[in-house]
């Protein structure tokens, strides 16, 4: 009798413990999980219900406080928060997976072997459309002519964009549908020329001149081309990303595909300046949905290094001729800024050049004048004047850079500012030093858009191949804690997010991801191969490997 007392009150007893844990829908235990929290606290478990982090700690605590139909025993895998992208062209990314690749080619002509396998593949193309070239990285590292593309494409209009966006190498057929002349005078822009006629090359407002005429994607083919970026995406562990510029049209089509459920991923997204865009979503406001945020205009200060278009403050010292320039006027750039300070949205300015981000910090003082919450971003910050530097905490800029330039720029980079200017390329910590924050993103697909690649370079200043020994500009290399916040929670603040996700915290949208091995403890050799094993949004498994 005693004996069925002691099993009954034992089952009594296991029935009482059962009833007094807390549902959730998921339970993650037996990992190592990086919070990405103000005091980067980890924690081995946490528990979700209805999309949202509902408990963090130990394993022992979840488990015994928790109840879920799914359980997953990690077996001492790591977790991060979801990994943030908060400057690429998410858009710009599906349309690159349909035109030519040229990223890595090692001389023109290998360019133009790749065009003509991409045709062979693309018969009935009216035209040859292709992205990545970049010269400094060819044996003559002077920008390409025409004359080979009109020998190997005499009757098919061809538009090749450079590596970084700012540049596009065109032939005859498409000079002659663009209405390119020797004459032409594009403000902002540079149609280069070689003994008087245009050598095909034009760089940043010049090149649109020519896209006008390439045909465009409709909204069926622009679905298409989301979907199969966002593949890309989730495979990488990237559970928010941005669009740096999109009109309305391309916004709202980002908008119905959440609606439908096609896209699970998360949207920052900044409207292109213009005056359509300014008039329509000043007048509507900023807004935010479960997984679009519209709270941002993209403005252009200057052109890119690579193609000489980033405006500086002195001369290029591999080109003492130029400067580059402006693609506004500081009288246009001024009155869209002050149009922005008048309303909710934030400003995020692309600035390369030295004399760009001069400027633009300056508006930027001018509007702001004291710290503030307005969190508006400089957009990539790549060459800052020593004398610049503290702006960025006078007036709560924050800098929203992308690792993966520097490592890609470092060959280069020296030879067009010299051995002095240089020193205030890149320069990731002292940038974070200003407001105790900093936004690491890709600018895919303009670097490819592995975050893993960007925290690679930003703590150990080498690219794939362990190039420089010993690290690029050393002194402005991050730790490993820093870096996750960037591409986690730092980078949600960045985008007005942070209340919603970024770190994993009870309350916030269960966005994390697994990987194979631990990216904050692995030799820094190893880190861009990390393999992510699962992507998680709103927690629900987007992506398994």
């Amino acid at each position: 009798m005693l004996y069925r007392y002691l099993v009954l009150g034992s089952f009594l007893f296991f029935l009482a413990a059962c009833s007094s844990k807390k549902n959730a829908d998921l339970i993650v235990h037996h990992a190592v999980v990086y919070t990405a929290d103000s005091a980067s606290n980890t924690a081995q478990a946490f528990a979700v219900k209805d999309g949202k982090f509902l408990a963090v700690g130990s394993s022992e605590t979840i488990l015994n406080g928790y109840t879920a139909d799914s359980v997953i025993d990690l077996g001492g895998q790591p977790v991060y928060p979801g990994f943030y992208d908060p400057h690429a062209h998410f858009l710009g990314l599906g349309q690159v997976l349909d035109q030519a690749d040229l990223v890595g080619t090692a001389s023109f002509d290998e360019v133009i072997q790749r065009l003509k396998v991409f045709q062979a593949k693309n018969p009935t193309a009216i035209w040859l459309v292709g992205r990545g070239w970049d010269q400094n990285d060819w044996p003559d590292k002077q920008f390409p002519t025409k004359e080979k593309l009109d020998a190997a494409f005499p009757n098919i209009p061809v538009c090749l964009t450079r590596v970084d966006g700012h540049a596009v190498m065109i032939n005859s057929k498409a000079l002659r549908l663009a209405g390119v002349t020797r004459n032409t005078q594009i403000p902002g822009g540079e149609i280069l020329l070689a003994a008087g006629e245009p050598t095909g090359v034009l760089i940043d407002n010049a090149m649109g001149m020519v896209r006008r005429v390439i045909p465009q994607p409709d909204a069926k083919d622009k679905e298409r081309m989301l979907l199969a970026a966002q593949r890309v995406c989730l495979s990488l562990g990237l559970t928010t990303v941005s669009d740096a510029g999109l009109d309305r049209k391309d916004i709202e089509l980002v908008e119905q595909l959440h609606k439908e459920n096609k896209l699970k991923i998360r949207d920052y997204v900044m409207v292109s300046l213009g005056e359509p865009n300014l008039e329509y979503y000043l007048k509507r406001g900023p807004f935010q949905t479960d997984r679009l945020t519209v709270r941002s205009f993209k403005l252009y200060a200057d052109g890119a290094l690579g193609s000489r278009g980033a405006c500086l403050r002195k001369p290029y010292s591999d080109r003492p001729e130029t400067g580059g320039f402006l693609l506004l006027s500081p009288k246009e750039l001024k009155r869209a800024l002050t149009l922005l300070a008048q309303s909710e949205f934030q400003a995020n300015t692309h600035c390369i050049g030295d004399s760009a981000n001069h400027l633009i910090l300056d508006l930027y003082g001018k509007l702001l004048q004291k710290p503030n919450g307005r969190r508006w971003r400089i957009e990539h910050a790549q060459v800052v004047s020593p004398d610049d530097f503290w702006k960025f905490n006078r007036y709560s800029v924050i800098p929203s850079v992308q690792p993966t330039h520097a490592t890609s720029d470092m060959y280069w980079a020296a030879d067009r500012l010299g051995p002095i200017r240089v020193k205030g390329a890149y320069a990731f910590k002292d940038l974070m030093k200003q407001n105790g924050l900093i936004a690491f993103g890709s600018d895919f697909p303009v670097e490819a858009p592995n975050p893993l690649y960007g925290f690679h370079a930003a703590v150990a200043r080498v690219d794939a191949k362990g190039f420089p020994a010993g690290g690029f500009q050393m002194e402005n290399a991050v730790d490993r804690a820093a870096a996750l916040k960037a591409m986690t929670s730092w980078a949600a603040y960045a985008n007005f997010e942070d209340h919603l996700r970024g770190s994993i915290e009870p309350g916030k949208q269960a966005d994390f991801v697994v990987l194979q091995q631990d990216i904050m403890k692995i030799p820094a050799p190893e880190i861009r191969g990390a393999t992510v094993l699962q992507t998680w949004v709103g927690g629900e498994k987007v992506f398994q490997k």
